[in-house]
């Protein structure tokens, strides 16, 4: 549906690009009372995608919270882009969603038109994936902002975490990087509609046939790369797992022109607020184009699943990828896991 609402104008930040810093987060959270609860699973305190609590030893549910400003000028894409973003992390969790709930702030005087049409593309991606919109909450902000409160269910032995990597596993990841960039490009009238179309794709599929593809393998970690970029969410990995991160530059796939706009200076502010979080644990060999650098360090709104899995099973989960078609735009083996000797955690070579 095409409106005179051009939503991207009514925000400063796009998407996932508008996220607080991982570094100002941890330290807002520092020395805060916790209630001690064995059934806590997974909480905030290795930076996971969601939260996970069991409520019997064959089932635990899995919540998270993600909404953000307009990275698409067309309401309806919007709100696919926003809820696809929310779901991904019940599938980095290993798990199914259920339910969700509604998350809006809308101008006064924005067009009702316009209004539905975000609810219904939450609610339509919400439906693919199988999950029943409950209701939810909405409030009148001059800047508007959507996305999704979603509940997953899970058999605690199937569970995914992000700090769970071990020495030799190769990391396969789902998606072409660049849509901060280009994104950026769009809202700045450098990039044409061919690139709206790709990118805007990317952002609204599903990350569940990635999900569903890799259950029957020994994938030992999962994340999902989103407002923290490949280096930031890879350095969570490594921290977590207490492991060490190698990268292999060229085997990334990039968004069509995303490398020359970089190269240009056309790139969002969550690429330096991403870069001032985790360049100290990264480092680059010589050879590595200071383009490719800054597009690792790109909020990826609606990014893909990186998967970290037993070496013994890349193969086959690598053709299983493939073999979902569309369902994953690109699968790359990006890099391997490796033990820590100090220094950086995250080494990126050409």
């Amino acid at each position: 549906m095409e409106t005179q609402v051009k939503l991207t104008k009514l925000a400063e930040c796009a998407g996932c690009g508008a996220k607080v810093g991982a570094g100002e987060l941890a330290r807002l959270f520092e020395g805060f009372p916790q209630v001690t609860d064995g059934n806590l699973l997974v909480g905030f305190d290795h930076a996971d995608d969601a939260a996970v609590y069991r409520l019997r030893d064959d089932l635990a549910i899995v919540q998270t919270l993600d909404f953000f400003p307009p990275i698409a000028d067309d309401p309806f894409t919007f709100g696919q882009i926003a809820a696809a973003n929310a779901l991904s992390d019940i599938y980095a969790m290993g798990a199914r969603p259920v339910t969700a709930l509604n998350i809006m702030a809308v101008p006064e005087d924005m067009p009702s038109d316009a209004v539905r049409e975000i609810l219904r593309g939450g609610a339509t991606k919400a439906a693919e994936a199988g999950a029943v919109v409950a209701g939810g909450h909405s409030i009148y902000d001059p800047e508007p902002k959507y996305g999704l409160s979603v509940t997953g269910v899970i058999d605690p032995a199937r569970l995914l975490r992000n700090d769970t990597a071990r020495p030799g596993d190769e990391l396969v990841y789902t998606k072409p990087v660049g849509i901060g960039i280009i994104t950026t490009a769009l809202k700045g009238g450098l990039a044409g509609e061919g690139d709206r179309a790709l990118v805007e794709r990317v952002m609204c599929t599903l990350n569940r046939a990635a999900a569903e593809a890799a259950a029957p393998f020994r994938v030992h970690a999962c994340t999902d790369i989103t407002g923290f970029a490949v280096l930031g969410h890879c350095l969570e990995l490594a921290q977590g797992a207490d492991v060490r991160v190698t990268l292999h530059a060229d085997a990334f796939e990039f968004l069509p022109g995303a490398l020359d706009l970089a190269a240009m200076g056309i790139l969002p502010a969550g690429v330096y607020r991403n870069r001032r979080y985790a360049e100290a644990a990264v480092s680059f060999s010589d050879g590595v184009p200071l383009a490719v650098a800054d597009a690792l360090f790109d909020p990826q709104t609606s990014g893909g699943l990186l998967f970290a899995v037993d070496p013994r099973d890349a193969d086959a989960l690598v053709e299983a990828l493939r073999a979902a078609g569309e369902g994953v735009p690109a699968v790359q083996r990006i890099g391997t896991v490796g033990p820590y000797e100090g220094g950086a955690r995250v080494l990126v070579r050409p």
